[in-house]
């Protein structure tokens, strides 16, 4: 290898930094394959004196942008330089620091045309950044959100914004959304001002993967979570935390204080910022009444109010009926405050009674599934309700007033809530909640899609379902006690049911127009379309459903903190508890009765009882009434409106191929009221 002097190697340093056009074309043209001896590689290259002389390896590099800059490839100028050559000379003020010391909030302001304009930042260089940009957007327009990137000082890698793949979500294009959007996207909390004004000052969309807590920190620095409380059964337990954000408090709860935590942020950026963290397809709240509504902080509120009812009625479950697979309860609110919500009734139960202790005079609880038991519960408390119109001293605290076609109707501000543990048996259960979406061209694939919908009925005395039959008989009274199996229809079935006809049955429908669930909440195995379907969407075509029955459509929502799965052999009783009474009653499930043989409060007789007692005291919405029923079966009949719509039900169901209503035998209906003593 040729001697290299040092004199040389300066020279090749000085004119690898002042190269000229001709040198850097020179260089291109006698450039030869570099020498490597070694570890040390270099560019041999003859200088003007015959010598072979040796350059170092970043002299390359320096070459390269070298003629970047003679190309005339600059980078992009930011908002501040924009600012700069607009408006020379400005200069920017510190206003306050504010925020934790690990999390500090810069806050930095300018004035440009006599106007000042503060930008905030988690560093000073970012918050002059922020405060020149709102400075630029107030006196500068620009034709696309591309040149205004540029201007910025942003890349904008996908010009195509038809697409999903846009990469600039920065603060800068919420100037360019529509105004709907950018108004659900502004800070609105205390101190959020521009130039001194009311005006809320717009914040950045959330950017993938930041979970609500650190979202919501970004927006309100140095907020504190407390812990509240902690429940539930040892195997489930529920924490619940707290966080105040603009004077308001909100709570949010979950099987660890992190994810309550997480959930207590949510509620705070739904309800105030407007700003949901994305879920699972299948996990979407649904409904035709959710404007205005905040549907994780009300499933959450109504499942925490139930659940903590359920731990007061058993001693903090350590009574021993405190044993359940599913637990329901119905929760009564008042329009769109929650702050008085109240639980009317509690409930728990997974099975059905033995076909051998049907009772033909109504003594015998038939079904002692949660949410039936719980949807008989409320028909107590509706009872309880009408018997205040009796005093005119109490009437004013009755949750009905007068209807003007005649009977009575719910104010308008009431709601009733139920919640179920888990989904219900039957169409809303049978499919996993698990399933993926279905295929772009809605072309359901599910290898069990012809049983979509279809009836089922439930097991005697076990648990689960069966589709009904196309050639399934009707139940006769002596085939049941000679071994025919009893059937009773699926939970899922009977909420579609009570989402025509209301929850109030056919004996309240002399007294009051149908009254309809505001909500139905799900504490696990929530699948949005299922439930939707199993609800209210297989029988969405029917028609002549005459007023004042129509088909509900409620609001479907999940918690937030799933009840885990309980593996093991489900416990052979129900409990049930209405608002008034002191204690629970438990209800053999196999029996249908109390453990000691005595009818339970919500069987078909006490409740035939009770209307017996309103009957002839009330106005009513029933004109062709017998003047006093002779039996149970007869009082449910003359309910005309209510029996007509519920055929009609029917013969939809089997005209959409979904299979026959199956009735209990005809004979268990045909009971007198008699002492039960």
């Amino acid at each position: 290898m040729a001697q290299i002097h040092e004199e040389d190697f300066a020279k090749e340093e000085v004119k690898g930094e002042i190269m000229t056009d001709k040198e850097g074309s020179a260089d291109t043209e006698n450039k030869v394959e570099p020498v490597v001896e070694g570890d040390v590689t270099t560019d041999s290259k003859e200088d003007t004196d015959g010598d072979v002389t040796m350059k170092r390896p970043f002299q390359k590099e320096q070459k390269k942008r070298a003629k970047k800059r003679h190309l005339g490839q600059s980078l992009p100028k930011n908002a501040v330089m924009q600012l700069n050559e607009l408006k020379p000379g400005l200069k920017y003020s510190f206003v306050s620091q504010t925020g934790p010391v690990h999390s500090p909030v810069f806050t930095l302001s300018v004035e440009v045309n006599g106007k000042t304009f503060e930008g905030s930042g988690a560093t000073k260089k970012k918050a002059k950044l922020c405060a020149a940009e709102i400075a630029l957007r107030s006196f500068v327009q620009f034709q696309n959100a591309s040149q205004a990137a540029l201007v910025m000082g942003k890349f904008v890698r996908n010009s195509d914004f038809t697409t999903d793949a846009a990469e600039c979500t920065d603060l800068i294009f919420s100037s360019f959304e529509p105004e709907a959007k950018r108004a659900a996207m502004m800070d609105i909390s205390a101190g959020g001002a521009v130039n001194g004004t009311d005006a809320p000052r717009p914040i950045a969309p959330q950017p993938a993967g930041k979970n609500p807590v650190m979202i919501l920190n970004e927006i309100k620095p140095g907020l504190k979570y407390e812990f509240v409380s902690e429940t539930g059964e040892s195997h489930a337990k529920t924490f619940v935390m707290s966080v105040v954000v603009n004077d308001e408090t909100f709570e949010g709860s979950g099987r660890n204080k992190k994810l309550a935590k997480s959930r207590a942020a949510q509620a705070a950026l739904s309800k105030i910022f407007n700003i949901e963290v994305s879920q699972m397809p299948g996990l979407q709240p649904v409904g035709n009444n959710l404007v205005g509504e905040v549907p994780s902080s009300l499933a959450d509120l109504v499942a925490r109010l139930v659940q903590n009812r359920f731990s007061e009625l058993t001693n903090g479950l350590t009574a021993p009926h405190s044993r359940r697979k599913v637990l329901a309860g119905i929760v009564q609110t008042s329009g769109e405050d929650y702050s008085d919500a109240k639980v009317i009734c509690i409930s728990t139960g997974t099975k059905c009674i033995n076909g051998e202790f049907i009772s033909d005079r109504g003594l015998a609880m038939n079904d002692c599934h949660a949410e039936i038991v719980s949807r008989r519960s409320l028909l107590r408390y509706l009872y309880a309700q009408l018997e205040l119109l009796l005093d005119p001293a109490r009437a004013n605290s009755s949750i009905f007033m007068k209807r003007e076609k005649g009977g009575y109707q719910l104010r308008d501000d009431i709601r009733f809530h139920l919640y179920i543990s888990t989904a219900p048996c039957g169409d809303a259960r049978i499919f996993s909640p698990h399933e993926a979406d279905q295929d772009v061209d809605n072309s359901d694939r599910h290898p069990n899609r012809r049983a979509r919908g279809q009836l089922r009925t439930k097991i005697e005395s076990g648990e689960g379902t069966i589709p009904v039959r196309p050639d399934m008989p009707v139940q006769t009274w002596d085939g049941v006690l000679l071994g025919t199996r009893l059937l009773t229809m699926s939970c899922s079935d009977k909420l579609a049911r009570w989402n025509v006809l209301g929850v109030q049955g056919a004996l309240l429908s002399h007294f009051i127009e149908p009254i309809y669930f505001y909500s139905v909440i799900l504490g696990s195995l929530y699948h949005s379309e299922h439930l939707k379907r199993a609800l209210y969407g297989r029988i969405g075509d029917m028609v002549d459903i005459q007023a004042p029955y129509h088909l509900r459509n409620p609001l479907l929502s999940c918690i937030s903190n799933p009840e885990s799965r309980q593996p093991g052999k489900a416990p052979n009783f129900s409990v049930n508890w209405c608002v008034g009474d002191s204690e629970v009653e438990v209800v053999n499930a196999s029996s249908g009765k109390c453990e000691q043989g005595q009818p339970s409060r919500v069987c078909k007789h006490s409740l035939y009882q009770l209307f017996h007692e309103l009957y002839g005291q009330l106005p009513m919405t029933t004109s062709n009434v017998a003047v006093s029923p002779q039996n149970y079966a007869e009082a449910k009949s003359t309910a005309v409106e209510y029996q007509h719509t519920k055929q009609q039900l029917y013969k939809a169901l089997h005209a959409a191929g979904l299979g026959k209503w199956v009735e209990k035998p005809i004979e268990q209906d045909q009971f007198e009221l008699v002492p039960t003593g």
